[in-house]
């Protein structure tokens, strides 16, 4: 009875082994790469980068208020390479910002960033994330990517830049840190 113990044993330890590296071998090489960006909101731009597309019944959404519990808005909006809305587009930020916190100010972040240049062309990093609306520094989760990405996991360190509320206009610096396989 023993020695089948050990041959099990044994067996379990080859067969881990044979299936962890089979496992790299789908995967590649684990990277970890970092990922400067500017999100450029414009609400006032025509088409606007960011769109309410549900509230509360008999509530009055604008840019003078916060964000009432339910509040929700689709975004499409550029990122940039540099601070400078005008500099070089490098992507796209789409999906879904919904105010969330009935006691306080939340957002939640359903977001795919998807790049159209450069090195990380036609890849992307998705976020899934909440934070108080009115922290200027807020991190998100990466919880996937395609592409270069795909299988992605890490966060994503983001300071608000700039936000006038006249205008509609925000600018948000994104710091990434993204770990994939190559």
């Amino acid at each position: 009875m023993n020695n089948i113990n050990v041959l099990l044993l044994f067996l379990h330890f080859v067969l881990t082994l044979v299936s962890q590296g089979h496992a790299q071998h789908h995967l590649g090489k684990e990277k970890v790469t970092n990922i400067d960006f500017y999100y450029q909101e414009n609400l006032k731009a025509d088409p606007p980068t960011a769109v309410l597309v549900a509230k509360p019944n008999d509530t009055i959404v604008n840019a003078t208020n916060s964000l009432p519990y339910g509040a929700t808005f689709v975004l499409d909006t550029p990122l940039t390479a540099e601070q400078d809305p005008n500099s070089e587009v490098v992507g796209q930020a789409q999906g879904l910002v919904t105010s969330a916190g009935q006691n306080q100010s939340l957002l939640v972040f359903a977001v795919d960033y998807i790049f159209t240049s450069g090195k990380f062309k036609d890849s992307s990093v998705s976020v899934l994330s909440r934070y108080p609306i009115f922290e200027s520094t807020k991190e998100l989760a990466v919880v996937g990517g395609r592409g270069k990405f795909r299988m992605a996991r890490g966060y994503a360190n983001v300071r608000t830049i700039y936000r006038n509320i006249t205008s509609g206009i925000v600018i948000v610096e994104y710091n990434v840190t993204v770990i994939h396989y190559e």
